[in-house]
């Protein structure tokens, strides 16, 4: 298989288990909020950052009201997020570019800097062995987040 297939597999597999994870979100307002589903999902679906939706899990956490054993769950899961992420932006806000036999790959960073009189581009970055490992380590760390979700719905006992 070329380079350029399995990055873009990869990353379909990145983005395909990110928002599955994500998703779970929903079930985590409802339970902070002690509200139904639906109540949940308009909220989740008017926040349309994925930021957003950590900040919103991540205050209703910290109000008094939230059980401890909640609280620290729930920052927990949110952390593991807020650190997957900078990866999974970097490959939803890239360019990337391959040579004419789809092996040689490698991504710039869609950022300009204005240096006065001069411009600097995006980092430009190879997409090695090394870095589609660490791309395949996110994916199955945010697995692990999903299952992390899952255990504490069903300890929670929340409707699903």
């Amino acid at each position: 298989m070329s380079r350029i297939n399995e990055v873009l597999m990869l990353v379909g597999r990145l983005n395909y288990t990110w928002t599955n994870t994500e998703s779970l979100f929903i079930y985590l307002i409802a339970h902070l909020l002690n509200t139904n589903k639906e109540a949940a999902t308009v909220i989740f679906l008017t926040l349309n950052t994925t930021r957003a939706r950590i900040d919103l899990l991540e205050r209703l956490a910290k109000i008094r009201s939230t059980a401890p054993e909640t609280k620290e769950a729930v920052l927990k899961i949110t952390g593991r997020m807020t650190r997957e992420q900078r990866l999974r932006n970097k490959y939803n806000h890239c360019i990337y570019s391959f040579d004419e036999t789809g092996h040689n790959a490698s991504t710039q960073l869609m950022r300009i800097v204005d240096m006065n009189d001069n411009l600097k581009y995006g980092k430009v970055e190879a997409l090695d062995d090394a870095e589609m490992l660490r791309i395949q380590a996110t994916i199955d760390a945010v697995t692990d987040v999903n299952k992390s979700i899952w255990a504490f719905i069903k300890l929670k006992n929340i409707s699903v």
